[in-house]
């Protein structure tokens, strides 16, 4: 039989504490998801214009120096003209004549020399 202290004895059920909602947890993820994204995408852009920034420049160097070559191969031309002109023998005969006074060698005279023998 039971008695009174055994039917005290019962325990009631232990209300565990109960979860909170997560609804709020869920717009803060997608809101830090969000932002950086945002970032992301603007490092990116910064990097696409940077590049073409860059690219801009070395298209302006070249365009440059594509130039700069045009002169410098007008100024070889020149000079090569003006060499192959200042090494020409008619040129060279006349500054020796004009210039130095010199004339052109007679007909060329040979010497024997015999041995003492």
């Amino acid at each position: 039989m039971a008695t009174w202290t055994e039917a005290v004895r019962v325990e009631a059920p232990v209300a565990r504490p109960r979860p909170r909602p997560r609804a709020a947890a869920a717009p803060r993820r997608r809101l830090a998801g969000s932002v950086v994204w945002i970032g992301v995408v603007a490092v990116l852009l910064v990097g696409v214009v940077a590049l073409n920034v860059a690219v801009l420049r070395l298209n302006m160097q070249i365009e440059r120096l594509g130039e700069q070559r045009l002169e410098l191969e007008a100024e070889n031309a020149l000079l090569t003209s003006k060499v192959s002109t200042a090494v020409a023998p008619a040129r060279i005969e006349q500054k020796a004549r004009n210039g130095l006074g010199l004339v052109p060698a007679a007909e060329p005279t040979y010497v024997e020399l015999r041995s003492g023998k």
